[in-house]
């Protein structure tokens, strides 16, 4: 038995999950954008920031107080959030806003933070 209770004694390979889990590898291009999505989520400025839009639409200026931020560092942390799709703007007038692209990211942050809380 090994001395660590953590890692397998056996020497037989289960060819066919194997087989089975590999072939999935290959037909699921969609594991690349997972792995670039949990970069971005990644980061804490970038999590504060989504947590700040789960809360309530907010223009740079806000979410720049609300982190104790530069509008710089903040602009330069949306614009990473935006090109990953996770979360939008809108216009009024002069004034951004920026909110959560969509329920799904809502979901997410929400579980995560659920899951952690426990």
């Amino acid at each position: 038995m090994s001395r660590n209770e953590f890692i397998c004694d056996c020497t037989a390979v289960h060819t066919d999950v194997v087989d089975t889990v590999m072939e999935r590898f290959k037909s699921n291009p969609a594991l690349d954008r997972l792995t670039a999505f949990f970069k971005v989520m990644g980061d804490p400025t970038r999590v504060k920031i989504l947590w700040a839009l789960d809360q309530h639409e907010m223009c740079v200026c806000d979410i720049a107080n609300v982190l104790s931020m530069t509008k710089s560092a903040v602009s330069h942390q949306l614009s990473t959030l935006r090109a990953s799709a996770l979360v939008r703007c809108r216009r009024d007038n002069k004034t951004v806003y920026y909110s959560l692209s969509d329920e799904h990211v809502q979901q997410i942050l929400e579980r995560a933070l659920e899951h952690v809380s426990e």
